[in-house]
């Protein structure tokens, strides 16, 4: 679906967040490894249901609702919640368990090195952005009250 409709759901780095999860998601359930760091990461999406929620009410041009900005809110909270705090958690465990890590086969192990960083990087601009977003709807509500 992500192919069949792209650009139109996202651009480059949207394919990229989904090509990455994918490959490891499908790494660790052949290889029966890793497989709680590809639970923390899965638990990150559960952000997706307040990303959709914006996307609808722009489209519906209810973007000075209440229900915008209380979902901007929820996405804030969950975004720093489950894909910051949360990577900040996976990191941390690694580096505590990494004579552990240091066990998954090598294309595993290279894998775990480099795709939550890059997913993690991808995370952080994002969250800029929903910060900036949230600042400015704020903005606008109080200077429409």
């Amino acid at each position: 679906m992500i192919l069949f409709h792209f650009p139109a759901l996202g651009g480059m780095e949207y394919l990229l967040h989904h090509g990455l999860s994918m490959f490891s998601i499908i790494l660790a359930l052949l290889s029966g490894q890793a497989q709680i760091y590809i639970l923390m990461v899965l638990f990150s999406e559960i952000t997706t249901p307040f990303v959709n929620l914006r996307w609808y009410l722009d489209v519906a041009g209810q973007k000075s609702s209440k229900l915008y900005i209380w979902n901007g809110v929820l996405l804030f909270m969950g975004w720093l919640v489950a894909r910051i705090l949360l990577f900040i958690f996976f990191f941390s465990h690694m580096f505590i368990h990494f004579d552990q890590v240091k066990q998954i086969f090598p294309l595993g192990f290279y894998s775990i090195l480099v795709i939550p960083g890059t997913l993690a990087v991808m995370n952080v601009l994002w969250f800029w952005k929903i910060v900036k977003g949230l600042m400015k709807t704020l903005s606008k509500a109080r200077h429409g009250q």
